[in-house]
């Protein structure tokens, strides 16, 4: 795959963020992973992206079988979307989409994508990647074609090495250095999760006892 030239944009001005909510059609973020589990970090990015750009909407969409990253663990699909739906569901702009689930097998990006696209052709499409994601989009399937279908947009954080392959728009965020992983992890070994998950994420964790394994 041939790779763009690297061309890293400035800060989003006034007059860019007028153009952008002046386009026709809605601007819709999209925000994609295994959320296993969904954490403040996704919500915190997911704000910021929204409100710094103006977006109508944010759409979360979970992967069915992720393609870059080891499956989910003891953990089902339905748990995940159920987690997705209790940490979004008092933003108003927060959408959870299970177009991924019901299309089953390895989601990829240019998939879900072009299915948005053909759809509802109007609207204005932001993906929203965390700043690993941004180093690694070159290797997304389709990365050339996918990139021309949506806005790509990198959440940048301090201290970390950012080598964007693709024109990008930055949005800066609080640094919270958290990950899925992480949080695994800690509910395994008996360590508090609280206000790392919203609380209802943390009580359906619980609940269910997911990660002790």
């Amino acid at each position: 795959m041939s790779n763009s030239r690297c061309i890293e944009k400035k800060p989003i001005t006034k007059t860019e963020l007028q153009i952008n909510s002046n386009r026709p059609g809605r601007q819709i973020g999209i925000m994609g992973g295994t959320f296993n589990p969904v954490h403040i970090a996704h919500l915190v990015a997911a704000e910021q992206a929204m409100t710094k750009l103006r977006l109508d909407e944010v759409w979360f969409i979970p992967d069915n079988i992720p393609n870059l990253k080891k499956a989910p663990v003891n953990v089902t699909p339905k748990d995940r979307a159920t987690m997705l739906d209790l940490a979004t569901r008092d933003n108003p702009k927060f959408r959870v989409k299970l177009l991924e689930l019901f299309r089953g097998g390895i989601s990829y990006t240019i998939d879900t994508m072009r299915y948005l696209t053909e759809k509802a052709p109007q609207n204005n499409y932001y993906l929203i990647m965390g700043s690993d994601q941004v180093n690694s989009f070159h290797r997304w399937k389709d990365a050339d074609e996918l990139a021309k279908l949506v806005t790509l947009v990198g959440i940048r954080r301090p201290g970390y090495p950012q080598d964007p392959k693709y024109p990008m728009i930055w949005v800066d965020a609080p640094d919270i250095r958290l990950s899925s992983t992480a949080i695994r992890q800690a509910v395994a070994t008996g360590t508090s999760i609280r206000y790392l998950v919203p609380d209802k994420v943390r009580e359906y964790i619980e609940e269910k006892g997911l990660y002790l394994d």
